[in-house]
């Protein structure tokens, strides 16, 4: 019995009630072994789930009172929705000193302007993917291409409003974050016009729909199609004339978090230069950690699906919060949706 005990006693030291942290992360965003390496060395139980849009997170964070995550990791303009409403606590960054490895580029952005609530975790870009086996290579160039009556029934759409009428807004000549009710409404009746050619809406795992050749081309995320990439060559990343969206994806701190301590420690260890270089190669997407992208394999350092050019970036835009605009984008995001 005293054995038996003391199992349990180290058991309960190790990982006990207080060393526990809930994460919950878009999917397939952080490799396992990055986990399995925080609860080592800090005996810190993860405890991980996953979503799969912006609006999935929010809406479990805002209503779920339950639902006592320590670390969410919201997509640029959700933080400074989340932060309004009250739904993040502060960042100690006295907490982080591996803060100081960010690039400044990517920090005091507009979402965030003194990183109070956030601290960057990967930035990226959705743009087109599309097969080189079953479309002509170099044949795709622009959102605009989507619309071609050649590709009925051929391609993917991210299940994210804002992305969609991104798109949308810029084939029409508009900035993605465009908030004239006119202008959105001239977005939706112009997706109207792609709908013969939708197939499938994916943002959990959209690069296996283009495995799989389901689809010809479509909207991707960066990282998706670099792990697409590494498994087939015909899939190829376009980064559309019109301009890409752009994003940062940021780990904060729900208000109603348990595990602040553990999340802080969660922060920084991801922040470590040799982590945040795992990530990066693992996860195909660009690290806001300048000193993880010295120590970046050549490859990957230099591979443009993860790290674009300055001209690959021309007329790219950061989604921005919209404000109440975004119930118009709401209320055509359903009706496109529903067919109405």
């Amino acid at each position: 019995m005293k054995k038996l005990f003391f199992v349990l006693l180290l058991c309960l030291n190790l990982f006990g009630a207080e060393n526990v942290l809930y994460v919950y992360n878009w999917s397939e965003y952080l490799p396992l072994d990055v986990i399995k390496k925080f609860e080592k060395e800090h005996k810190i139980k993860v405890k991980y789930s996953t979503y799969d849009s912006n609006e999935a997170m929010y809406a479990k964070i805002k209503t779920d009172k339950k639902s006592a995550y320590d670390i969410i990791v919201p997509s640029t303009y959700f933080v400074s929705k989340m932060a309004k409403e009250g739904l993040l606590t502060k960042i100690d960054k006295n907490k982080l000193p591996n803060f100081k490895n960010i690039n400044k580029a990517l920090l005091y952005q507009s979402f965030d302007t003194k990183n109070d609530y956030s601290v960057p975790y990967l930035w990226g870009s959705t743009g087109i993917s599309y097969n080189s086996e079953m479309i002509e290579n170099g044949a795709v160039t622009s959102w605009a291409d989507l619309w071609k009556k050649e590709y009925k029934k051929s391609i993917l759409l991210t299940d994210d409003l804002r992305e969609v009428f991104g798109m949308s807004l810029k084939v029409l000549g508009y900035s993605a974050n465009d908030t004239d009710p006119a202008h959105i409404e001239q977005a939706y009746k112009k997706l109207l016009q792609l709908k013969p050619n939708i197939k499938v809406y994916n943002s959990e795992s959209p690069k296996q729909v283009y495995l799989s050749e389901e689809v010809k081309l479509g909207m991707n995320f960066n990282g998706e199609n670099y792990m697409a990439n590494l498994e087939s060559d015909a899939i190829k990343y376009v980064y559309p004339k019109e301009g890409v969206i752009l994003w940062v994806d940021s780990l904060v701190i729900p208000k109603n978090a348990k595990n602040i301590d553990n999340a802080h420690k969660f922060i920084n260890f991801l922040l470590k230069p040799e982590i945040a270089k795992i990530i990066s190669e693992e996860i195909g997407y660009a690290s806001p950690n300048a000193l993880a992208v010295n120590l970046l394999d050549k490859k990957a350092r230099n591979n443009r699906i993860i790290y674009p050019t300055a001209t690959d970036l021309k007329n790219s835009e950061f989604q921005t919060d919209i404000g109440d605009a975004i119930k118009i984008y709401e209320k055509y995001w359903v009706k496109f949706k529903s067919g109405k």
